[in-house]
């Protein structure tokens, strides 16, 4: 076993000084700044008057990097990132979600379908994860989501004695379908990384996220026979006539207009991904208008919420970039491709061992780090991968597209998984007294499980992401 090269140690001393400065409670942006002008230091100052000492012992190659040529970066970020026009959809969609939220549409959804399924085994599990996936088609904003599911289902499943842990899992995992149902935040993310088409990737996620909302479905109806005791039938449930069912109908059309609204208009070609977001966010408007819910106090702190997350995002963005060229200056780049590369000739297990990588990622990192960071490291290996992924003639990169959304895909994991599973502090946070973060991790295990089996479907059947881009964006 060869010596390691100073650069191969500084890479993966860049990467450890990270994870530890975020266990510290750095910001994360902060952290990564922090790290990279720490390493441009270590660079030109603190290794490079050893240099002789180690020659011919270990490998030393200049970064090539100083203060004064940080300032390149400058040009880089504002030309490349800030004036990226994909980029116009993230507060949009971030602002749809959040007045939406505002509007009361959840709440009519949760109270009609209460009646239409609640008398079932499960029934009231069956109605989250329904409103999870019509939440997760028109919002995308995953706080929001898991938090309104678990105020207004929560009592009403201790109230009938569901079982803790599934009654958290539930609501937890159907929360966090919007991460990767469109339209999805994290999908526009990718499409700038990547550099490629977000309508591809919108399109492309529609199925993958429907199989998994259909997996948790097809789960509670089985586990409901199986442990009957866990998800019991009321004592006293009404009868369910046409006027249940019209209840429903008349709660659910707002979303679907709102879905139509966007999805549609970018499936038959009206407007682009980025024109979508503006009419989303005017129609959740709308809604809240006519609602009764919009005034400006609503206005204002929905305004306010997009503009915090929005520039929580950017500043993830900027910093990430600094990380990104200092660890480029190190030849990171080249190590980590190296390092993928050299773990197995088949192009499929190559794959595999990324995505397995980003799952380990999950426990530590947030999904906006991991898709930052990792994700254009990862795009020259794909590109380099001879895969037989159907493009129909008609999408660019199907492979890259494949490859997006199976990323996208198992960092949904990421949101479940402890330590660091967002979803599962939002969660607790509107916890009634008697449910703990035990009860909670418990519940996610199984739905994590049918994760990973939606990943290995979308995995073995590429088309599930590539065909329905070929109909909506053909040349």
């Amino acid at each position: 076993m060869g010596w390691l090269t100073v650069n191969e140690i500084a890479v993966a001393a860049m990467f450890a000084t990270f994870i530890w400065m975020l266990f510290r409670g750095i910001p994360v942006a902060f952290a990564l700044v922090g790290v990279s002008l720490l390493f441009v230091l270590i660079a030109e100052i603190g290794l490079d008057p050893y240099r002789k000492a180690f020659e011919g012992v270990i490998a030393f190659d200049r970064t090539g990097i100083d203060y004064r040529k940080l300032q390149a970066l400058s040009g880089r970020i504002f030309g490349n990132t800030i004036k990226n026009p994909v980029l116009v959809a993230l507060p949009m969609f971030i602002y749809m979600g959040l007045m939406l939220d505002q509007s009361g549409v959840a709440q009519r959804m949760m109270h009609a379908m209460q009646k239409l399924f609640g008398s079932l085994r499960g029934g009231l599990s069956l109605t989250v994860l329904l409103i999870g996936i019509i939440l997760a088609a028109s919002t995308g904003v995953i706080g929001a989501s898991v938090t309104l599911l678990g105020v207004m289902a929560l009592p009403a499943m201790m109230a009938q004695n569901y079982s803790k842990p599934i009654a958290t899992g539930t609501i937890a995992s159907a929360g966090t379908l919007g991460i990767l149902i469109p339209p999805s935040i994290m999908l526009v993310i990718m499409s700038d990384q990547l550099a490629i088409s977000l309508g591809d990737l919108f399109m492309g996620a529609l199925f993958p996220g429907l199989i998994l909302g259909a997996l948790y479905i097809v789960f509670i109806v089985i586990y409901g026979f199986i442990s009957p005791d866990s998800m019991p039938a009321p004592e006293r449930a009404g009868r369910v006539g046409w006027h249940e069912v019209k209840e429903v109908m008349i709660a659910v059309i707002p979303p679907m207009f709102l879905i139509l609204l966007v999805l549609g208009s970018i499936f038959v070609g009206i407007a682009t991904p980025t024109e979508a977001s503006g009419l989303g966010a005017l129609g959740a408007t709308l809604l809240a208008l006519f609602a009764r819910k919009l005034n400006w106090k609503v206005f204002r702190e929905v305004a306010r919420s997009t503009l915090n997350t929005s520039g929580y995002i950017v500043g993830i963005f900027l910093a990430a970039n600094f990380f990104a060229y200092v660890l480029r200056r190190y030849g990171g780049d080249e190590i980590v491709q190296e390092l993928v590369l050299s773990a197995f000739d088949n192009p499929y297990l190559t794959v595999g061992f990324i995505l397995f990588i980003v799952f380990c990622l999950g426990f530590l990192l947030d999904w906006i780090e991991i898709t930052i960071i990792i994700m254009p490291l990862m795009l020259p290996i794909i590109h380099g991968l001879e895969l037989a992924v159907p493009g129909f003639d008609q999408v660019r990169d199907p492979q890259v597209v494949w490859f997006a959304i199976l990323v996208a895909v198992t960092l949904q994991t990421s949101f479940l998984t402890p330590p660091v599973g967002f979803a599962l502090f939002y969660l607790k946070g509107v916890c009634p007294p008697g449910v703990s973060l035990s009860h909670i991790y418990r519940g996610i295990i199984p739905f994590v499980m049918l994760q990973l089996l939606g990943l290995f479907i979308v995995f073995e059947f590429p088309a599930l992401t590539t065909w329905l881009p070929s109909v909506a964006y053909g040349d």
